[in-house]
């Protein structure tokens, strides 16, 4: 069931500009996992919402979702995108300045929290997808470079229903403690939606 309804809402969603369809045909040519129009405009409905000026992405891939984000702010604010494959920031440059948009984004290749911890300021919004074992690392971090009343957006927390399963592996138990553990901090208010994967919005209190 819950595949049908994936399917229904991915068709009743509306066309995307060409250079995010592209995005999404070369991810889906080469199994490149991207968060997919349905997540894509939930993060750009929540740039809008609060207004985002300075955003930050833990595993940004070739810029799928910052694309999205790109696109709400438009001129007026900036995304910090980090990857460890020097090889998405290349890509990712080629889309945005085919879209106009190269100067909104600064991207830095490398460890993503060892990164994040050395840049200066707040943000308005930390989205996170890095590799999920190391999940529940972010929250700490995160938690020091977000702004009050930030949001803290995670992916993948569903994980294709192995959250559910009565053995799971590795990846999967640390998935599940990032989830446990941000439900509990103090520092956040989190909601878990079943969108796509399942994706976490986290405000920092």
């Amino acid at each position: 069931m819950f595949r049908k309804i994936h399917q229904y809402l991915e068709a009743v969603t509306p066309e995307r500009p060409p250079v995010l369809r592209e995005m999404e045909e070369y991810a889906a040519e080469h199994g490149f996992p991207i968060v997919g129009p349905l997540v894509g405009r939930f993060l750009y409905q929540m740039a809008i919402t609060i207004k985002a000026k300075r955003i930050c992405e833990l595993g940004s891939g070739f810029g799928y979702s910052a694309f999205w984000f790109s696109l709400a702010m438009r001129s007026r604010g900036s995304i910090l995108m980090i990857d460890l494959d020097k090889r998405n920031k290349r890509r990712a440059f080629d889309y945005f300045k085919r879209a106009g948009l190269e100067s909104q984004i600064e991207f830095r290749v490398g460890d993503a929290l060892k990164i994040l911890k050395k840049t200066d300021g707040l943000f308005d919004i930390v989205f996170n997808d890095i590799d999920k074992d190391g999940y529940p690392e972010t929250i700490d971090a995160v938690a020091a470079r977000l702004k009050k009343t930030g949001l803290f957006i995670t992916d993948n927390l569903i994980w294709s229903g192995r959250v559910c399963d009565k053995n799971p592996d590795g990846t999967t138990k640390a998935i599940k403690e990032f989830t446990q553990r941000l439900y509990q901090d103090s520092r956040f208010f989190t909601t878990i939606l079943p969108i796509r994967d399942g994706v976490s919005l986290a405000v920092r209190l």
